[in-house]
Parts: C-alpha cells; sequence; structure tokens
C-alpha cells in the first residue's frame, strides 16, 4: 500500500467532528421551541417530584438534600430527551454531534477559565454594585444558594450533591443553551449578537436576581469558549470548574 492510499485510510477511519454551525437544519425557531418544551416538562417533573416529597410546604433552605438531587434529574430528563428527538428529527440524529460534544486537550484550557471566572471574574462585576448597593448585593446574598445546598448536605448526599452540582449541571446546561440554542442562534444571526443573547437568556432563567450579573457575565465566557471552538467541550469544562469552586468557596 502506497503513503497515499495510507493517509487517505488513516483520514477515513479518523472519528468524525461535527462543528457547532454545521448541522444548519436546527433553525432558531426549532432550538427555541425544543427550549421551550423541555423546560415546561421539566418543571411540571419537578413540581411532580415536589409535591410527592412532602416536603413542598418546607422552605427550601430546610429541605433534605435528596429532594434538589431528584428534582434536577426530573428537571433534566425531559431536556435531555427533547434534545434527542430534535436531533434526529432535524439533523443527523447524533446529539453528541449535532450539538458539538467532543473533547480534544485544548478544552482543559476550560478549567483554569472556570476558576478565574469565579474567583475574578465575578468578584469584578459584583464590585462596583456592592459599592452601590452593600445590602443587595452582599457576599452572603450571592453565596446564599450555594451554601444552602451544601449545608443540608452529609455523607453519601453530599457526593451525589457535588456531582449533581458539578457534573449534571455544566453538561444538561451546556448542551441546551451553547450547543442548542447558541448552535441555533449563530445560523441566524451574526457570532456575537447570538453569544450576548444566550448569555442573556441563560441568567434569566436561572429566576435568581441577585445572580442575574455574574451569571450574565459568566454567561459570556461559556459562550466565547464554545465560540472559539465550534465545539462544548471547553465550555462544559469550564462550567465545571466554575461550580465546583463555587462550592469550594461555601464549604470553608
Amino acid at each position: 500500500m502506497d503513503r497515499a492510499a495510507r493517509k487517505a485510510r488513516t483520514h477515513n477511519s479518523s472519528p468524525p467532528v461535527t462543528p457547532i454551525s454545521a448541522t444548519p437544519t436546527i433553525t432558531l425557531g426549532v432550538a427555541a421551541l425544543a427550549w421551550l418544551v423541555g423546560w415546561l416538562a421539566g418543571n411540571v417533573a419537578g413540581s411532580i417530584v415536589l409535591s410527592s416529597s412532602g416536603y413542598a410546604s418546607t422552605a427550601a433552605a430546610a429541605r433534605p438534600a435528596w429532594v434538589p438531587v431528584v428534582g434536577a434529574l426530573a428537571l433534566w430528563a425531559p431536556q435531555i430527551t427533547v434534545l434527542v428527538v430534535v436531533s434526529r428529527r432535524f439533523a443527523a440524529g447524533k446529539p453528541a454531534l449535532d450539538y458539538g460534544l467532543s473533547f480534544r486537550p485544548i478544552d482543559l484550557v476550560g478549567i483554569p477559565i472556570g476558576v478565574l471566572s469565579q474567583l475574578v471574574v465575578l468578584r469584578l462585576v459584583y464590585w462596583p454594585l456592592q459599592g452601590a448597593w452593600p445590602d443587595a448585593f452582599s457576599k452572603q446574598h450571592l453565596e446564599r444558594n450555594a451554601r444552602d445546598l451544601y449545608d443540608r448536605a452529609n455523607g453519601l448526599w453530599l457526593v451525589v450533591l457535588v456531582a449533581v452540582i458539578v457534573v449534571g449541571a455544566p453538561l444538561v446546561e451546556e448542551l441546551v443553551y451553547r450547543g442548542l440554542l447558541q448552535g441555533a442562534a449563530r445560523r441566524r444571526l451574526n457570532d456575537v449578537l447570538a453569544v450576548v443573547l444566550v448569555a442573556g437568556f441563560f441568567a434569566l432563567v436561572h429566576f435568581r436576581p441577585v445572580e442575574y450579573p455574574g451569571l450574565f457575565a459568566f454567561g459570556l465566557v461559556l459562550g466565547v469558549c464554545a465560540l472559539a471552538t465550534d465545539r462544548i467541550g471547553m465550555s462544559i469544562l469550564a462550567h465545571l470548574s466554575f461550580n465546583a469552586t463555587a462550592l469550594a468557596l461555601v464549604a470553608r
């Protein structure tokens, strides 16, 4: 076998990598409808879990750790299902390829990006806000959600909760917001506008106003990671390390 033939055979045996921008049949309208269906179904499922748990009338901070864990899984299951359905109906039928879910060594850069976003970017964002409105944007307010989750868990449930926050949330959210929505927005709008709009939407749907500025800033960081690589591997690792750093800060 000559060199050209060997090179062609090696090239053809490499696993295919489809960038996010190369799945044009998932339009922005389809992506928006898919998000809405997944989000509504997930919230209904989460509400059913909460009602069935017997803790619906209990303050969120006083609920046992298994309630938010099971609730998160109930929220994510319909979203993942919708992603799979959209992939099969409107794209190649391979969700990992259609949403840019792949990892390369360069994506490890996402780990320090996530840590620095938590330790530096958020502090720069909130520094002027804390000066103007010290009570509204106090450290206690900003850490309340993470601290409430961490304080109510122990033993095995602490391990499960960390896995959900550090691994599950980044994976699902990056598939939905950067893989599905930003990918579709880039095919309809220019890249900068797509990153900004999805970052803003990502912040808003968390429904925690005190965290909106920080989540928007971090959404921009995640959007740039996905834009630069045309995949979501780097943004997942950045998101993972961002959440892990937040938990480490409240665990001190």
